[in-house]
């Protein structure tokens, strides 16, 4: 099953920094994975998914100028990535959520429209193994 996801594509997407690619490659198996499994929504790999959609987008929101959307989608993922430590489908979740627990808190009292308040916005790669 794990042939489904070329965590190589979204690791490259992810390590460029390029967080809004990476929430649209996330978005289409999210969105193929909700149709075509009996669970929907429910399916473990379809939230797994959408938590990291979840990060991705608070890591591009938060070098947009959209701070809020930031804190959002950062306390969306952090409700559902730890329930996939330490690694899920061969992604390793620590980083990801050092990254989200770094910047979470800088998040708090900023104005919607802020600068990012990590200059340079500094994020853990992201870290998989291949799975047979």
């Amino acid at each position: 099953m794990n042939h489904e996801f070329a965590w190589d594509e979204l690791a490259l997407l992810w390590n460029a920094n390029n967080f809004g690619a990476v929430h649209d490659w996330l978005g289409e198996r999210w969105n193929h994975l909700i149709q075509s499994r009996p669970g929907g929504h429910d399916d473990p790999d379809a939230q797994f998914l959408q938590g990291l959609a979840f990060a991705a987008l608070a890591f591009h929101f938060t070098q947009n100028h959209n701070q809020d959307g930031a804190a959002l989608l950062g306390d969306d993922a952090l409700a559902v990535l730890p329930k996939f430590v330490p690694a899920y489908r061969g992604v390793a979740l620590g980083p990801i959520l050092e990254t989200l627990n770094t910047l979470r808190p800088q998040l708090d009292g900023l104005d919607r429209e802020a600068d990012c308040p990590m200059q340079p916005f500094v994020f853990n790669k992201f870290e998989y193994r291949m799975m047979n």
